[in-house]
């Protein structure tokens, strides 16, 4: 239950503005009309008083979360009270108000304290919060979590964080500085990605109440990947074999390796490690997927066995190693070679049976059965072959030759193998019988067709035409000629011509496809005998197409250089929407205009994608918000020749609903530099091809014209183009290009184009050449026409095997061994029996001298460069003997010394480790190669000695040797990030030789250092007057990594939303910016949290507190709760007159607020509690002095510069009946002149009342008099309202000389005063000349006479002297001057006999600044005269301050208020013509255009049915009348409803009363002011003025 604390007892009603504070203390959330406290109870007034003071409730608020019950006093909720609303995190939360009573009128300040219940659970602003943890993350490693958000305080805020069981993390919480709790994930096991990729955790956010609320976020943790597997091969050995015959780029392993990582450390390449260099050449490895494909041919013969060894490499650097053996499988795929050793040509006719023709060598590459070879003759021939010795054969005549029948034979020696399938060799020897010229020159065909491709080079060869004959020597040469061909436009000579030796025919100009395409010749070729015999061919020549045209983009058209091609997309387009079709042409035909669709540049690379046939453009995606609106596309259009042709066209895609919203982006185009320039040429490019057409044009008219008189020579250009009707084969017409369609081209005989400048063939003919011989071996002959018929003898000599040994590298002429002598020759027989060298080989290592027989070494041998590998070094060739002929075969043996280093393939050996490779990793290094054998070759390796490696040799199968490092030591690239290494090779030779490499070890980096921030919290202190983009604080964390682990990147963590607008974080340099204009009274302090993440995924958080400093940027409010105007004069000191309410939204010394009331007034300010002031009078008032006062209240705060605000108060003073009418005199003495004429006045009395209105409206009345013989009404009479004195008769010195009355004076005050004054009259003597005035002079009536005094005037100051004289004389012309009547009776005196005018006081600030003063001069006759002026007097420092004050004249009020009426008439006459002319011009104007909807503004204007209190009508104001505005319906201006004049006029309140407040009577004639504007003040005058105009407006009846 709610209770009142804290009350202040209430004083004496008496004292009439004692202020009361009442505190109550509820929770928040009470249902609205719940009570909070009887506060009339706790007020002290009973049920009488409050229905009569109205207790009410007064708030400069804008919410009223209170109400007063106006019938039990009672205080009820109004409204829904949320304290996390009004107070937010404050821990005590209040709400201030006021209740004001009336008669007298009492401010009580009224605190409601708002208790914090549990209404508010936690909650997480982000329900699912997601975390990349690198699964390398060392144990306590820490993950701030956002922190979660309890609107509550106390013990119903934030108290815990709990998280579900799991084995990987604990929640630690932690109390920032300003008192939040957030939670950390503390890492308590390894994370393993392999074993758990991700997880979910819950973490459980807990306030203290009761019941307790909870909020929960799910934590989304995915591992992230480190390289801590190694790449896995399926197999350490992989074995295949290969046939020799596959075909190049044949599949022949695939290695496969796998990595439990992922991402790029599970990205594997592969590459060879140690493999020979013929291995290189023959094998390819594709680094993504480890596919081994065949690179070259392979030959057994060659290599039979290839050892490779493969290094499977990660993305993070880890390497694993496997070994291929690869063997190579013989297959029969060398034929025998056949080649002539000797060869006896021509040979005789009469040759005789058994003559020896040539000597054969038959040898196959092959093995086992692939190589052995018998050999035969082809057809039935007169000869026949025998076996020889060692692979030798013997071709020898069988029959008598006859050369009529056979002038030549062609003798084919058939070698075959006996592998599977069987190859053969077929080895043709020409033998020529001598003959005449008796056989004319043959072609190979009857007819030739060519195919030339066109653009072909001029002078280049395009066919050989080859004719035969069958004659020898100068009857077989051969000369070819062209004799005709079907053109007839040109010479034959300038399309073609043929070498007269060769055949060759050559082009003499580039041929173009699109011109023609296809002619034919004759050519003629005749030998050389005599007389000589010719023949002739039919050569038809086809013209090829080629790839010379680019392809042509039709659309999306391109008009210049430099113009954009938009295509417009809506940003609702799907995936698949079909944006645009390219199409495209190309002039060449078959498979070079088969045309496709590339992508080649594009902003959003995966954003569209294009048909490669059809050119389709289609988006890949949806369109999204970071996408940009404009896109840029460059799409490729390339043919299918060899080589392919292109072009290129660029498109502008944007994105937009709309042309509207696609229209800016179009325009903002960037044109090239060198578009003008472009733009230029094309011009003049089009100008003269316009021109070269018009002049075509003229030309081709004229020639027309010719070409019909009969003159068409020149003109058979044009006439049609005859095509051959031979049956040529075309290649197949390809209809499916882009063009399928011809172009018929005629060129003039004059155009010039394609000539070119024939060289003449420079080539020497061979005399002796056959143009059948197609061997290689030279063919030898000895002169005679028949052969020696002892070579019979050779059938009876057996072969011989002779065998040397010599090592390599003899220097050249050593003695290899007597080689006569191992043939058992004598010296003598050494030179007749020719003993000779035969051999195939090109190289020649060893002679034989003719002298002594002995064997020489030729040539420098070396075992490496004849053997390779081959352990047994074999040099065999053929010794011959001549007479009788016999062969002898010999064998050196090569044996190897260390002539060789171990050379290593790669001397510069890089390894790149990652510093997370652990030890005990091997790393296969290159392996040296060493060109000897045995013991001289490569044996063993040698590392320099190092902290981190050992080495270990490894020997393969086949025996070679390789090296390995061993990780001995862990890396760590931070410490030292690379270093060098020295590798040596060492062989077995004496002495040993050595070859060394260097191994340069780059150490890769891991993501093994998490960043550092400089400071764990940053403090920085901020002015509020910031501008937007200025640097706050820039944070600096570093990493020890590198490269992208090294790379930091920022972001804001645990930031209130509130903050994140108000800066901005650069990702990149730590920058925090301010983005919006801070406010300190909105906030004044922001705490946020800054995450540094490197590129791996570790993170590293900081503090930044940045407190923001205030600045007096706000100056005070002064809102006018309450005002009581008027108040009586005799209100008594201490008063209340009105309540306002000081605000400053600034702090500290900005927000401390002094107000004071400006000038020398009777009030003063005094402040309450909570902001709130009281204006009280300060003394005694007297309306009768100052009616008005304008109190202006300055509010001025204690910042630097000081900010002031003014706030003007109007209180007017209310008149009571406090003053009775009072005489000038005590009592009156008159003298009347006798001969008065009836009626005549002869007395006045004049008497005063200082109140105002009815309480000085005074009534004057004659009591009684000493007249007794007569009614007084027959001798005088007085007027009630001037008080002046008649004579109702004329009075007759000698009948009566005195007499005497009693004049009443009575106000209209309620009660009224009076008072009596004794009028004496005396009849004297007539004195007929009045006193004249000289100074002042009178001017005109009514006009002003002035005198200025200074405002320092001291008393006694002259301020002019009145002079006046009368006519009269002796006593009737002494003269006195007399004050009659003066704004401040006091303030001046006027000398009785002198007539100067003198201050009696000083000028006091409450003076009025022009006073108004009546003087009266009299005479001393019987009864006197008088005479009156009246001064005008003005208290000024000098004529410009009076100015003023003398222009301000009274006017009649009557005259003033009839001036007015006009005015307003005319000019609401004039208002009215306007209007209605305007009205009728638009009236004819839309009765013309037949539009009347504006003609729905005449309908009835509603007006406002609220019961608004009016202000009194005030009548000084110019406009006192009200507008009626209406407007058409499509102007969208404001429409007015005017409300209905309700106006209650306070009874005593006069018609000049001004004021700026509403007012309402109560019963005591005390006024509340209720001001217009609550929240804002008119600071200037003229905004008062104008705010009266409208009041004013407003107070006027509707029409």
């Amino acid at each position: 239950m709610p209770d009142a604390r804290d009350r202040i007892g209430i004083k004496d009603s008496s004292c009439w503005a004692a202020s009361e504070q009442i505190q109550y203390s509820i929770p928040e959330e009470m249902p609205k009309g719940s009570v909070v406290g009887n506060l009339a109870k706790d007020l002290g007034l009973n049920a009488r008083e409050l229905a009569q003071r109205n207790l009410h409730a007064v708030s400069v608020d804008d919410m009223q979360y209170f109400t007063i019950s106006a019938e039990n006093g009672k205080l009820y909720v109004n409204d829904r009270i949320d304290r996390e609303g009004i107070c937010d995190t404050t821990a005590l939360c209040l709400v201030n108000f006021e209740a004001v009573v009336e008669n007298p009128l009492n401010i009580f300040h009224i605190t409601v304290v708002i208790q914090d219940i549990n209404d508010n659970a936690p909650y997480f602003a982000n329900e699912n919060i997601k975390l990349e943890i690198i699964e390398s993350s060392l144990l306590g490693t820490r993950f701030l979590i956002e922190k979660a958000e309890d609107p509550d305080i106390g013990v119903n805020s934030l108290q815990n964080y709990q998280i579900n069981t799991n084995q990987y993390f604990t929640v630690e919480v932690t109390e920032s500085k300003d008192g939040g709790k957030f939670a950390e994930l503390v890492l308590q096991k390894m994370l393993d990605r392999e074993r758990e990729q991700s997880f979910q955790l819950t973490l459980v956010a807990i306030d203290g109440g009761e019941p307790r609320r909870t909020g929960s976020a799910r934590i989304w943790i995915n591992v992230t990947d480190a390289n801590d597997n190694f790449p896995r091969f399926t197999q350490e050995l992989y074995k295949v074999s290969l046939k020799e015959n596959v075909p190049v780029g044949s599949f022949v392993l695939q290695i496969v390796a796998s990595d439990d990582d992922e991402g790029l450390n599970a990205q594997i390449t592969y590459q060879f490690r140690n493999i020979q260099l013929n291995g290189q050449e023959k094998f390819s490895l594709d680094p993504r997927n480890g596919t081994i494909t065949l690179k070259g041919p392979l030959d057994f013969e060659e290599t039979k066995e290839y050892s490779i060894r493969v290094a499977a490499k990660d993305g993070g650097g880890l390497v694993t190693h496997c070994n291929i053996e690869i063997t190579v499988l013989d297959e029969n795929d060398n034929s025998p070679e056949v080649s002539i050793v000797s060869l006896f040509n021509p040979v005789p006719e009469d040759s005789v049976s058994g003559t020896l023709i040539a000597l054969i060598n038959v040898k196959d590459k092959d093995t086992g059965e692939n190589g052995k070879v018998t050999c035969n003759l082809q057809n039935h021939l007169p000869f026949k072959i025998i076996p020889s010795s060692n692979n030798y054969y013997k071709l020898q005549t069988e029959t008598p030759l006859d050369r009529e029948k056979h002038s030549e034979y062609n003798i084919t020696i058939t070698a075959t193998d006996q592998g599977t399938p069987a190859l053969s060799t077929h080895k043709t020897i020409s033998l020529l019988i001598s003959d005449i010229n008796d056989n004319s020159p043959s072609f190979e065909k009857s007819s030739y067709t060519i195919y030339v491709p066109e653009n072909n080079p001029s002078g280049a060869s395009i066919f050989t035409i080859k004719a035969l004959d069958p004659d020898m020597d100068q009857n077989a040469r051969i000369t070819y000629s062209i004799l005709q061909s079907n053109i007839k436009e040109l010479p034959i000579s300038s399309y073609i011509s043929i070498n007269s030796e060769t055949g060759a025919l050559y082009a003499q100009r580039s041929f173009d496809y699109e011109q023609f395409r296809e002619f034919q010749l004759q050519v003629k070729a005749q030998d050389g005998g005599s007389p000589p015999l010719s023949s002739n061919v039919t050569v038809r020549v086809f013209i090829m197409d080629r790839n010379d045209n680019s392809p042509r983009i039709l659309s999306p058209s391109q008009e210049a250089k430099g113009s954009a091609l938009f295509e417009m997309v809506p940003r609702s387009a799907e995936a698949g929407y079909l944006v645009t079709k390219v199409v495209a042409v190309d002039a060449d035909s078959g498979h070079n205009a088969w045309l496709s669709y590339h992508v080649i540049q594009a902003t959003e690379p995966g954003f569209f994608t294009v048909g490669s046939h059809t050119g389709e453009i289609r988006t890949a995606r949806a369109f999204v918000e970071k996408d940009a609106a404009k896109q840029k596309l460059v799409v490729l259009v390339k043919d299918n020749g060899q080589p392919s042709l292109s072009a290129t066209v660029t498109l502008n895609l944007v994105f937009a609903e709309n042309f509207q919203e696609a229209l800016p982006e179009m325009k903002n185009q960037s044109s090239s530099p060198d578009y003008q320039s472009d733009l230029q040429f094309y011009l003049v490019l089009a100008l003269a091809l316009m021109s070269f057409l018009f002049l075509l044009t003229v030309i081709l008219a004229i020639m027309m014209k010719l070409r019909r008189s009969g003159n068409p020579k020149f003109l058979q250009c044009f006439a049609p183009v005859p095509h051959s009707k031979a049956g040529a084969i075309f290649p197949p017409n390809f209809e499916d290009g882009t063009l399928p369609y011809s172009y018929q081209l005629c060129l003039s005989s004059e155009s010039r184009k394609n000539e070119f400048t024939f060289l003449t063939p420079n080539i020497q003919i061979a005399d002796n050449i056959l143009c059948s011989n197609t061997s290689g071996v030279p063919i030898l002959g000895n002169g005679e026409n028949c052969l020696n018929s002892e070579m019979e003898s050779t059938d009876k000599t057996a072969s011989e095997q002779i065998q040397y040994s010599v090592p390599e590298e003899m220097e050249k002429g050593s003695i290899v061994g007597n080689l006569a002598k191992d043939l058992g020759l004598s010296p003598g027989e050494i030179a007749n029996r020719n003993l000779h060298v035969l051999s195939l080989d090109k190289n020649q290592y060893f002679t034989i001298s003719a002298e002594n027989g002995k064997l020489y070494v030729n040539d420098r041998i070396d075992r490496e460069g004849i053997c390779g590998e081959t352990i047994f070094c074999l040099i065999n060739f053929e010794v011959m003997v001549e007479k009788p002929m016999n062969i002898f075969h010999v064998t050196v043996a090569v044996q190897d010394i260390n002539d060789n280093t171990p050379r290593f393939l790669k001397e510069d050996i890089r390894l790149e480790p990652s510093e997370l490779t652990l030890p005990g990793a091997r790393f296969v290094l290159g392996h040296a190669e060493d060109p000897d054998v045995g013991m001289n070759s490569l044996q063993s390796y040698q590392l320099m000695p190092n902290q981190y490696f050992t080495l270990e040799i490894r020997e393969r199968e086949d025996g070679n040797k390789y090296a390995e490092l061993v990780l001995s030591k862990q890396l760590d690239r931070e410490s030292e990030s690379s270093f060098h290494l020295t590798l040596l090779a060492v062989d077995g030779g004496k002495p040993a030789r050595t070859g060394t490499a260097k191994i340069s070890v780059n150490v890769i980096d891991a993501n093994d250092n998490p960043p550092v921030f400089a400071q764990d919290t940053y403090k920085v202190s901020l002015k509020e007057n910031a501008p937007k983009g200025s640097s706050v604080v820039q944070v600096k964390a570093t990493d020890r990594d590198e490269g992208s682990n090294g790379h930091v990147i920022y972001s804001f963590s645990n930031i209130a939303e509130s903050a994140s607008k108000m800066f901005l974080l650069d990702p990149q340099n730590g920058t925090i910016m301010v983005m919006e204009t801070l406010d300190f009274e909105f906030k004044d302090k922001y705490t946020m949290m800054v995450e540094a993440k490197d590129g791996g995924g570790l993170v590293a958080h900081c503090n930044v507190e940045i407190k923001i400093v205030d600045e007096n940027d706000n100056a005070p409010e002064i809102v006018l709760v309450s005002s009581s105007s008027p108040i009586p004069e005799d209100s008594a000191s201490g008063t209340l007159v009105a309540l306002i309410n000081v605000k400053d939204r600034d702090s500290g010394e900005n927000g401390n607020i002094v107000c004071q009331v400006l000038s020398n007034l009777p009030f003063q300010i005094v402040s309450t509690s909570s902001n709130y002031y009281k204006v009280l009078t300060d003394g005694l008032l007297d309306r009768e002095n100052t009616p008005e006062y304008n109190i202006t209240i300055t509010a001025t705060d204690k910042g630097n510069p000081p900010l002031s605000t003014l706030k003007t108060i109007s209180v007017q003073i209310s008149d009571i009946n406090d003053n009775p009418p009072a005489f000038e005199k005590p009592s009156y003495t008159a003298y009347v002149p006798e001969n008065n004429p009836s009626g005549a006045s002869i007395f006045r009395v004049k008497a005063s009342d200082p109140d105002l209105d009815r309480n000085a409206r005074i009534l004057y009345s004659i009591q009684k008099s000493n007249i007794e013989d007569l009614p007084l009404s027959s001798y005088v009479s007085i007027n009630s309202e001037t008080g002046i004195i008649y004579a109702q008769r004329s009075f007759d010195y000698e009948q009566f000389r005195e007499f005497q009355l009693q004049v009443k004076a009575q106000d209209g005050g309620s009660p009224p005063l009076s008072n009596n004054v004794t009028v004496k009259v005396f009849i004297v003597d007539q004195n007929d000349n009045s006193p004249q005035i000289l100074y002042p002079s009178k001017g005109l009536e009514g006009s002003a006479l002035f005198e200025m005094i200074p405002l320092s005037a001291d008393a006694d100051y002259l301020v002019t002297k009145v002079v006046a004289v009368d006519a009269d004389s002796g006593h009737n012309a002494w003269l006195s001057y007399h004050l009659l009547q003066a704004t401040e009776p006091g303030l001046f005196t006027i000398g009785h006999h002198t007539g100067e005018i003198r201050t009696s006081r000083t000028f006091l600030e409450r003076d009025a600044v022009k006073q108004r003063v009546v003087i009266l001069v009299k005479d001393n006759g019987h009864p006197s005269l008088s005479a009156t002026v009246t001064l005008n007097m003005v208290f000024a420092e000098n004529f410009q301050e009076a100015l003023p004050e003398m222009k301000t004249q009274p006017i009649n009020p009557d005259y003033q208020s009839d001036l007015q009426f006009y005015l307003v008439l005319a000019l609401a006459l004039i208002s009215f013509l306007f209007l209605l002319s305007v009205i009728l011009a638009i009236l004819m104007k839309f009765r013309r255009s037949g539009n009347p909807k504006f003609l729905q503004c005449f309908g009835p204007i509603p007006h406002s049915n609220n019961g608004i209190i009016f202000p009194p009508n005030y009548e000084e104001g110019t406009l006192p009348y009200s507008y009626q505005l209406c407007l058409s319906s499509e102007s969208r201006i404001q429409e007015y409803a005017f409300p209905t004049n309700s106006v209650q006029i306070a009874e005593n309140i006069s018609s000049n009363t001004k004021s700026e407040a509403l007012l309402t009577a109560n019963e005591g004639n005390i006024l509340n002011c209720e001001m217009d504007i609550s929240d804002t003040e008119l600071e200037t005058p003229q905004e008062n003025k104008k705010c009266k105009k409208k009041k004013r407006k407003a107070s006027q009846p509707e029409g």
